[in-house]
């Protein structure tokens, strides 16, 4: 697995860059695939995801696995929040089930930062799970491209 490649965009972003930035990590993330979203990350990443604390594409990697094991039916969408010459602020929302039925609705606040091949190098993120009725779910897989860019509801 290659440690090192260029990432498109690269810093410093532009507003459609990061824009662009945006909707290729929703993308990824919505195909739940650990090893293809881990190497958006720099081989020495770091992250904090709500209380855990992960450095590397290996912890990354397990962390997400782990994540979609017990996250079914994960779609996620995520918006621009803030940019700046190598950092991009995001709100998401994702839904999910969990092995037992229950159904979920989790939102949240990224802050990344990025190395000069567009990697990224820092992941800090918040999120609060919801619980909500099956009927409630209002994401159900990827974004079509007619929505891309398209504002996420506050609730």
């Amino acid at each position: 697995m290659p440690t090192t490649s260029n990432r498109p965009p690269v810093p410093p972003f532009s507003a459609a860059d990061a824009v662009a930035k945006v909707q290729a990590a929703e993308d990824a993330w919505n195909t739940r695939d650990p090893d293809r979203v881990a190497l958006a990350y720099t081989p020495d990443s770091v992250w904090r995801n709500r209380d855990t604390f992960l450095t590397g594409r290996d912890e990354i990697r397990a962390f997400l696995a782990a994540k979609w094991e017990r996250e079914l039916d994960y779609a996620l969408r995520k918006e621009l929040w803030a940019f700046g010459d190598d950092r991009i602020a995001v709100r998401f929302q994702y839904e999910w089930r969990d092995a037992a039925g229950g159904h979920w609705r989790s939102y949240g606040n990224e802050l990344w930062e990025f190395d000069a091949h567009g990697l990224m190098r820092r992941r800090e993120a918040s999120i609060k799970d919801v619980p909500i009725q099956a009927h409630e779910r209002r994401i159900h897989g990827p974004r079509a491209p007619h929505e891309h860019g398209a504002a996420l509801p506050l609730a």
